[in-house]
């Protein structure tokens, strides 16, 4: 029996506590506060409509308003007083900020001049040495608010980033932050224990990512209750799919993010890991063919202990959980320890091969059906099945952790009849950088030794004649070896 061992993420290396920043990130709270606002551009409604949406009041002067900005002044409800004329000293008087769009640079210089003289901040678009400050990509999940820069030098880049960022905050997030008041009242008179506030906050910020709007009056009851929902830990099954970080679901990533820890087998990539929780503990659990590993009663025991301290527990099993991942023995153990639990799904290795070499598991031409199947059993020798039914020449078989056992599984195929000259396929490592995949017939499995030193599976099946043939070209992707000329079976 092997213990878990705790993995300890890579520390920083020593030196400033704060990296050079090019700007230094700050928020303005804008409600009732008056900006000037000087120009006619489209530019200018975009940030008009960021300063409405902040709460201020704007003063526009504009001597000819294109249409965008009319559009706002009629419809700002009062949010944005309108000269139609030349800005003045004047206009610079009771102001917090000053924004301006114009024809020449010695325009926008005598503007940016005479805002800095009168002690204001000021933002002269598409002109970053004459601004004192920039608006950002913004992603709004307000009270949560997230801006991007890049210093004015990449403004696609900050865009892209912002996509991202935007795809990882759910949209509930901006309901939980509203309440997190409320949360604090409670706290303040229910929970005088500092620590145990820690504690409690800590929870809801991870609540937050994974729960629907529609908990947060349960958190509030159970916050109520002295601090006992800390006490109550969870265990999320997480999908980490093949080893592509890329493949993994939004709700994965938000499951590893707010992970206190992380229980994740060998078979789980560097790739996925490193999107997890820095804080969270890491614990590698084992669980690979033909090596020491824990016990499952060792990994049962150890997820119950945890979430009984009250952690929120992510076991991160490779593919999806419920396939071949032992989850429903772990979920049984659990429920009956009255422990909370939720299954994350993740890309199984076969869907990713598939996709990888452009392969319908179920091409009307030659498969009718796709049958998912292992090939080691409790005691690693291969399973009783219906071979049978295995062999049906209408149907893809995926096998997983087969490789041990690949010379008995092609003799119990061939022996209910399936062709010798069957298309097989060996898919080392689907989805990561050293991704192998090489072609052979059936009858080879009985003489080769597949090596077990990435992750395995096999694919049996006449859509991989035609399989071979589509991903022939894709050498910059696969290895292509054995007998790629295929006969019919």
């Amino acid at each position: 029996m092997s213990l878990p061992n705790e993995v300890i993420p890579p520390k920083q290396v020593d030196g400033p506590k704060v990296a050079p920043l090019s700007v230094l990130p700050v928020f303005f709270n804008l409600k009732h506060a008056n900006v000037l606002v000087v120009g006619e551009t489209p530019a200018l409604a975009e940030k008009i409509e960021l300063l409405l949406a902040a709460g201020a009041k704007v003063l526009l002067i504009s001597e000819k308003p294109n249409e965008a900005l009319k559009n706002l002044i009629k419809t700002s409800d009062s949010g944005i007083t309108h000269r139609s004329r030349s800005w003045k000293l004047d206009d610079f008087a009771n102001i917090t900020l000053a924004i301006g769009d114009f024809d020449t640079r010695s325009d926008a210089e005598i503007f940016s001049g005479q805002a800095r003289e009168s002690n204001l901040s000021v933002h002269i678009i598409n002109e970053a040495d004459l601004s004192d400050f920039q608006f950002g990509s913004i992603v709004n999940r307000s009270p949560v608010i997230v801006a991007v820069s890049s210093d004015s030098h990449a403004p696609a880049l900050e865009a892209t980033i912002r996509k991202r960022i935007e795809m990882m905050l759910p949209l509930s997030l901006a309901e939980w932050a509203k309440r997190a008041k409320a949360i604090s009242q409670i706290l303040t008179e229910s929970v005088p224990d500092l620590k145990t506030q820690k504690l409690i906050w800590d929870r809801f910020s991870q609540t937050a990512f994974k729960d629907p709007v529609e908990k947060i009056d349960d958190f509030i009851r159970s916050a109520a209750k002295m601090g006992r929902i800390y006490k109550s830990g969870s265990v999320t099954l997480v999908g980490a799919g093949p080893g592509d970080s890329e493949l993994l679901t939004l709700k994965s990533v938000r499951a590893l993010q707010s992970a206190d820890v992380i229980l994740f087998d060998r078979l789980v990539s560097d790739q996925v890991l490193e999107l997890a929780r820095r804080k969270a503990k890491r614990m590698l659990v084992g669980k690979r063919g033909g090596q020491a590993s824990c016990r499952q009663d060792d990994i049962n025991a150890l997820m119950v202990k945890l979430a009984k301290q009250g952690k929120n527990v992510v076991r991160l099993k490779s593919g999806d959980p419920m396939i071949f991942g032992r989850a429903g023995e772990e979920l049984a153990i659990l429920k009956n320890e009255g422990i909370e639990t939720a299954v994350i799904p993740g890309i199984t290795a076969a869907m990713a091969a598939a996709s990888r070499l452009g392969i319908s598991l179920t091409h009307r031409d030659c498969s009718q059906s796709v049958k998912f199947i292992t090939a080691h059993s409790r005691h690693g020798e291969l399973p009783d099945l219906d071979w049978k039914s295995c062999a049906d020449s209408q149907t893809t078989l995926i096998v997983y952790m087969g490789a041990k056992t690949a010379p008995k599984l092609a003799e119990a195929l061939i022996a209910q009849g399936s062709s010798p000259k069957l298309p097989v396929i060996i898919a080392k490592g689907v989805s990561r950088a050293d991704e192998e995949v090489t072609y052979h017939h059936l009858e080879d499995f009985l003489k080769i030794e597949i090596n077990r030193d990435m992750p395995v599976l096999l694919g049996i099946g006449r859509v991989f004649e035609q399989g071979c043939i589509i991903s022939a070209s894709k050498t910059n992707q696969n290895t292509l070896s054995g007998d790629t000329r295929f006969l019919s079976a």
